[in-house]
């Protein structure tokens, strides 16, 4: 694990698109690489509970899984988010007991909300990031948005429609935004 990138929480976005569905935004250390997660409603909220420094009335989930952990003597110390063949994010989980350490088969998003209850450091590889990553200061030019819009225009909404699920599915989010504005404008006529 030579090539490893060290991410940073950035927060977490709700789609506009699909009801229920959230990503967290990590980004990678130094730069302006971004890798967006498509997570849970129930994950998204405790992270962001975490986020916020919001104290529940009753633990979390993630909450209880620390205190158990800490009641055991076992720590946190690293997660590393790798992504399957299918696209889905994964993470091992990195935890160290008073005997030895082990790496626990994680989904990513209770990965996360494990390490940032216990300010563990996140990494992934540098292929994740190439893969799954953006540049957010990025910008595309204006005439090519144009004439995508234009493009969208002359387009069924049945096209539309799979485009829509396309781009949702690879978290595109911006470009599924646009879409939808689409199909939005023409059930509005």
């Amino acid at each position: 694990m030579d090539n490893r990138c060290k991410l940073n929480m950035v927060g977490i976005t709700y789609s506009q698109i699909e009801r229920g569905v959230y990503a967290m935004i990590l980004e990678q250390e130094g730069t302006n690489r971004r890798l967006p997660i498509v997570i849970g409603t129930s994950e998204a909220q405790s992270i962001e509970c975490c986020l916020q420094n919001i104290k529940t009335p009753r633990p979390l989930t993630h909450d209880l899984m620390v205190s158990c952990l800490a009641n055991f003597g076992v720590t946190v110390e690293e997660v590393y988010i790798r992504r399957l063949p299918t696209g889905v994010f994964t993470a091992d989980l990195k935890l160290l007991g008073i005997e030895k350490s082990v790496i626990v088969d994680s989904r990513s998003s209770d990965a996360i909300a494990l390490a940032l209850r216990c300010n563990a450091p996140i990494y992934t590889s540098q292929e994740v990031m190439d893969e799954s990553g953006f540049d957010a200061k990025e910008t595309s030019k204006p005439e090519t948005n144009v004439k995508k819009e234009k493009s969208y225009a002359e387009m069924s909404i049945e096209k539309l429609s799979e485009l829509l699920r396309k781009a949702v599915e690879n978290e595109q989010y911006e470009e599924a935004s646009k879409i939808k504005s689409e199909i939005d404008r023409r059930n509005n006529e």
